[in-house]
């Protein structure tokens, strides 16, 4: 049995069930070995120092950032940095390993921080690579796009709020999932309203880019159905198993044999039951 009774949503193993079971300690793994053997496997040279700073990096930044609750500086969160590293390394084999693990850590630790704290992270990053300079990518096509659809639905061209559209395209090349997380008007569902409006633009204009496909969304509130009707259920008077509304969706997108891309929106409060 392995527990995390710390989670939400989880409970402790009572003493009598415990008492069956014999408990296993498990050590806190040496971070920068992982780091470093993963940096390896994925092309790096210099996969030692890299693993070394980039472990630094993610300690100070969970010392000195501000505590939120979708912040993560675990095991997790730094293998996806290392994978995400790697696709770049391939990607651009000719560019400097320092500028690559840099850009890899801020394309996925900065979309989902608070203003204060993407300020302080760059500052720790300028730190432990001093004089490294990372020159910006360019969205272009994909940015005009954006303003081009907020021009359409009548709202204003922030250059913030297209940072931040751009920033959820750019987590969707590195993540499966992403969540959106913000006060009640903060713009979460017209930033991906907007993405939507982008990406469908540009491949209905013939775009040469693949990651550029029409966009189909299917939005409903996970709290306003009971578990068994959002996940599925087995009934256990027929033996029949029932799907639920959100696994019925999935297993509609996955099965349809078109490149068009289709998002699963799960509208509503966030908490560890759904």
């Amino acid at each position: 049995i392995t527990m995390n009774p710390g989670y939400a949503g989880r409970t402790e193993l009572p003493d009598n069930l415990k008492a069956l079971f014999r408990p296993m300690a498990m050590m806190i793994p040496d971070y920068a070995l992982v780091a470093e053997v993963m940096l390896f496997s994925e092309g790096f040279e210099t996969s030692k120092d890299l693993s070394r700073k980039m472990v630094k990096l993610y300690k100070l930044s969970s010392e000195q950032l501000s505590q939120q609750d979708h912040y993560d500086f675990g095991m997790r969160a730094l293998k996806s940095v290392l994978v995400m590293a790697g696709s770049l390394k391939r990607g651009s084999p000719d560019l400097d390993e320092q500028v690559v693990l840099i850009r890899a850590m801020r394309d996925s630790n900065l979309p989902k921080f608070l203003s204060e704290d993407a300020e302080l992270f760059e500052a720790i990053v300028s730190d432990l690579f001093p004089g490294v300079e990372v020159p910006e990518v360019e969205q272009g096509d994909l940015a005009r796009a954006i303003i081009e659809s907020l021009e359409e639905h009548e709202l204003q061209n922030v250059d913030k709020f297209v940072l931040k559209v751009v920033q959820m395209y750019e987590t969707f090349n590195v993540r499966f999932g992403a969540m959106l997380v913000g006060p009640t008007g903060g713009g979460k569902t017209t930033v991906y309203r907007m993405l939507q409006s982008a990406l469908t633009k540009l491949r209905r204009n013939g775009h040469e880019n693949d990651n550029f496909q029409v966009i189909h969304t299917y939005v409903f509130n996970p709290k306003c159905i009971k578990m068994g009707e959002l996940y599925g259920e087995y009934n256990l008077m027929t033996n029949e198993w029932t799907d639920g509304l959100g696994s019925t969706l999935i297993r509609n997108a996955v099965a349809d044999t078109t490149p068009d891309k289709k998002w699963v929106v799960f509208d509503g409060p966030v908490d560890a039951i759904w």
